[in-house]
């Protein structure tokens, strides 16, 4: 305890007092899944001065083993080792655990880890189903910890600005926002039952998942496409978009959700939707506001100058859309906005200008106040609940009604039942944390 001092209370660290000494003392990290999410993790923080990563976990001991390596001859210092974070949930001297596992298994990890005392940076979506955002969003206010989602636009200087101008006026009454998803996404093909691989703890990835025989589509990556684990490339790559939707249009509970589209194209084992549209409406004090999200998988165009580089070609389009009564303003990924004035859309401001979400994430741990955290849990919880209620209309064929204050499906049990999924023992999310 004498690399930092722990102010205590009878209910554990209060959230509002100053956890580490000063900014010189050393914060101690445990990343847990470290393929590509969480190899940016392990980037990000080798990057913030008096930060250690002191353990990395991952079911996978082939990719954990690499990452040791790769650790180690970063930082010259060698992380613990785990490939069950319970285990490594029981060191006390840990302070904060970066999850980027699969989506079905970060509310129940998350929650784990606020019950032992961590503070949490967790991966979009931070839920798997509606029922999860909640419960999230009650164990962050339980234990006091600051608990990030992993929606690193909030913490770029390019929406951070595009936000206020929006606010002050920049494009007039804005009544409209449009989230988009345009990525090449080929075939993934129809894979074959096999033996589990070596070294891989499959039981800890399944998680609260049901038990399927094991498939390579159903492991790295893939799992994006099955709704056991992941929620489509709505939960993927569009959490960003409608959380920066939903953001920049301040708004929060829609009143009606539709979504409409598709597995077309490809022959394969994906369960998921690879065409998708869903449509929100809003009700602020008595003001309609619109939302709309669209997922395409293959060839398409470019909008608004959205993913267009020099030389062209046909890549990602991957971005927002607002609409006022004075222009439209394009954002292009998570740090480059650009506004077009009036009906010959001239150019009006733009920037594009990055930051460091988990640099944020540290500083407001060693501060210990969770209002200083760009990607706030209670926010990103919203933005995945209204993935889910689109996914969930793709899934029963129909719009649905929605109570704004609670989230809550109106006189549809079918969908209602779809807001929660059954756990697989003992990896269940409590319903009380």
């Amino acid at each position: 305890m004498n690399r930092r001092t722990f102010v205590m209370s009878a209910a554990g660290a209060a959230a509002s007092a100053p956890v580490f000494g000063s900014p010189n003392d050393t914060v101690r990290v445990a990343v847990v899944g470290l393929r590509g999410q969480g190899n940016g993790h392990l980037r990000a923080y080798q990057r913030i001065p008096n930060v250690e990563i002191a353990a990395l976990v991952d079911i996978d001991e082939s990719v954990l083993d690499r990452r040791l390596g790769e650790v180690e001859k970063a930082t010259g210092r060698k992380p613990a080792r785990y490939v069950d974070i319970r285990k490594m949930l029981e060191d006390k001297s840990i302070d904060c655990v970066s999850i980027a596992t699969p989506n079905h298994n970060h509310t129940l990890q998350a929650i784990w880890s606020l019950q032992a005392g961590k503070h949490v940076y967790v991966e979009k979506p931070c839920s798997h189903d509606v029922f999860e955002s909640r419960q999230i969003v009650a164990a962050a206010k339980k234990y006091g910890k600051c608990v990030q989602h992993g929606v690193q636009a909030h913490s770029t200087e390019g929406l951070q600005e595009a936000r206020k101008l929006i606010a002050e006026g920049v494009i007039g009454d804005v009544y409209m926002a449009r989230g988009l998803c345009f990525k090449w996404r080929d075939t993934i093909g129809r894979a074959k039952e096999e033996p589990v691989p070596a070294g891989v703890h499959y039981d800890l990835w399944l998680g609260p998942a049901p038990v399927r025989p094991f498939t390579r589509n159903r492991f790295h990556y893939n799992w994006h496409w099955f709704w056991d684990y992941g929620n489509g490339d709505f939960g993927n790559q569009g959490i960003h978009e409608v959380d920066i939707c939903r953001w920049l249009l301040d708004v929060r509970l829609p009143v009606k959700v539709s979504a409409m589209g598709g597995h077309f194209m490809f022959d394969d084992d994906q369960e998921t939707p690879n065409v998708l549209v869903a449509t929100y409406e809003f009700d602020v004090a008595g003001k309609k506001k619109f939302m709309s999200f669209e997922v395409r998988h293959w060839m398409t165009n470019h909008e608004a100058g959205i993913g267009e580089r020099p030389g062209g070609g046909g890549g990602n389009t991957v971005g927002n859309i607002f609409y006022g009564s004075k222009g439209y303003m394009a954002i292009d990924g998570y740090d480059t906005y650009k506004v077009f004035l009036g009906r010959k859309a001239e150019p009006g401001p733009s920037k594009r200008a990055g930051g460091s979400h988990h640099a944020n994430f540290i500083e407001a741990v060693r501060a210990g106040k969770p209002e200083m955290l760009n990607g706030q849990i209670e926010e990103g919880a919203i933005s995945c609940t209204l993935m889910h209620l689109a996914n969930i209309s793709y899934r029963v064929g129909r719009s649905l009604k929605i109570n704004p204050a609670t989230g809550d499906i109106i006189g549809d049990a079918e969908a209602t039942a779809l807001m929660k999924r059954q756990y697989r023992k003992p990896f269940v999310v409590p319903d009380k944390v």
